[in-house]
């Protein structure tokens, strides 16, 4: 095995949710009564921390109305999320394959402790993942922290460990400790974007993970 520890981002990478995210930090902005940023200024910001991404997007913002826009950004997603949003194709089962493989999977996510604890309880994931990190826990990306505690935690080097995702910010903070990474080419960012971090490779379908991964395998 090629790696012991499989890392993965959640928005953008496992779950089609870019489009909602989008849709809900415009609304909610509105709903307090300010400009809608661009739909392009927020893709940008996705894959932050929420308050790292608001002070991009909308920074505008004292601490009452970031209060105010968290409130009515959590309403709108929550609302959002009950109309279509779901995993990638074959993502499912692509994590059991990958844990039926003997690897470690981990969560490392800028999404919210508590959306996260609902989706993986909706979509029946909690037992997958071996340890989650999420930007409210300790540090946003790109700061490496949440994977320094992923690893302290599983007890598993840098070295052994990929990173999976779909944002700059993913494979950066994976760059800043000397962790391998693979993009996905079908979220939040673009591969333009994507390959100034120099990952492994690209992929375009989730899918296509474990033969990546079959044919990638490290030597030395």
């Amino acid at each position: 095995m090629s790696w012991k520890l499989l890392i993965f981002d959640w928005d953008g990478t496992l779950m089609d949710s870019a489009g909602h995210i989008i849709a809900a930090v415009r609304a909610a902005a509105e709903d307090i009564g300010v400009c809608a940023p661009a739909e392009d200024d927020v893709r940008h910001v996705i894959g932050l921390g929420l308050r790292e991404a608001v002070s991009v997007a909308v920074p505008e913002l004292d601490d009452e109305g970031y209060a105010r826009f968290v409130e009515a950004y959590r309403k709108r997603f929550w609302q959002a999320s009950l109309h279509g949003q779901a995993l990638f194709p074959g993502a499912r089962e692509v994590l059991l394959e990958l844990k039926a493989a003997g690897y470690l999977l981990a969560v490392a996510t800028g999404k919210g402790k508590s959306g996260l604890r609902r989706v993986l309880d909706e979509e029946k994931l909690h037992q997958v993942f071996d340890v989650t990190r999420c930007a409210e826990e300790t540090i946003s990306k790109p700061d490496p922290r949440m994977l320094r505690e992923i690893l302290d935690e599983l007890g598993v080097d840098a070295s052994d460990g990929l990173m999976i995702g779909d944002t700059t910010y993913d494979l950066e903070m994976a760059a800043r400790i000397s962790m391998d990474r693979l993009a996905v080419s079908y979220g939040a960012h673009s591969r333009k974007l994507l390959r100034d971090h120099e990952p492994l490779g690209f992929l375009d379908d989730i899918r296509d993970l474990p033969d990546w991964l079959a044919s990638s395998r490290k030597t030395g």
